[in-house]
């Protein structure tokens, strides 16, 4: 078993399911004792954390609604006190509405920018304070903050293009601490909320350079990369995995 974040704890908000949970299990996989964040499915987060259990590395389910700041700050800190300390930490949980600007009122804008902007923001501020040299923040966007190819995307495509100014800028205040901060934009990937044979999946699959969806392993494969050594030298940067999607 490769074992490149031997030692390294990480936390992963949204990570009981898709794409969080992906990465969560990929960042055991290479070593690290990882904590999840969930807000309402309790089992698919028990599930998780058993599932790092059995790879024989520590884990912990932290219930946390991401629109919530003190409940953000509760999660990281928590990470912390269970398992020892902070090294990652992934900003993954995220709401997706769309819809019509003339439609979306203002409690969808509010929920949206929340969870999206302000949520990864506190949890990147709460996590400041825990990492060391050698730290890692990364945050998950999406290929739609890049192009918006449907109509209805504007409110999601806003709070996902938030986060690459929030990762250029916390890259150079916390590169002098040696303190990576990078942004990886997933394409359409295989989850219970976008199945890869759902409805619309073969015309959104049609947009892609490779014609198909990723499987969350395809983007926790680049935010492990992203988390390990060989990424030292990395920060400030947007990373698109998404099958040619944005090309």
């Amino acid at each position: 078993m490769t074992t490149t974040l031997d030692g390294k704890v990480a936390l992963v908000t949204g990570g009981a399911r898709g794409i969080g949970a992906g990465i969560a299990l990929r960042l055991a996989q290479d070593g690290a004792d990882v904590a999840v964040t969930y807000r309402q499915s309790a089992d698919r987060a028990a599930a998780v954390v058993r599932q790092i259990q059995a790879l024989g590395r520590r884990a912990v389910a932290v219930q946390a609604d991401s629109a919530d700041p003190d409940a953000v700050r509760h999660a990281v800190d928590r990470t912390a006190i269970v398992l020892g300390r902070l090294d990652i930490l992934v900003n993954n949980a995220a709401v997706f509405l769309v819809g019509a600007v003339d439609e979306l009122g203002t409690d969808e804008l509010e929920q949206t920018i929340a969870v999206n902007v302000r949520g990864p923001y506190v949890a990147a501020q709460a996590a400041a304070r825990h990492l060391g040299d050698g730290g890692r923040i990364i945050s998950i966007g999406s290929n739609v903050g890049e192009r918006a190819v449907f109509p209805g995307l504007a409110l999601y495509s806003m709070s996902k293009t938030a986060l690459a100014g929030l990762t250029r800028g916390l890259a150079r205040e916390l590169g002098p601490r040696g303190i990576t901060v990078n942004l990886v934009n997933p394409g359409p990937t295989d989850t219970d909320t976008n199945p890869a044979d759902g409805p619309n999946a073969q015309a959104i699959a049609g947009f892609t350079a490779l014609g198909r969806y990723a499987r969350p392993a395809d983007i926790a494969a680049t935010v492990a990369h992203l988390a390990g050594p060989d990424a030292a030298y990395v920060t400030g940067a947007v990373i698109n995995v998404d099958g040619g999607f944005t090309s």
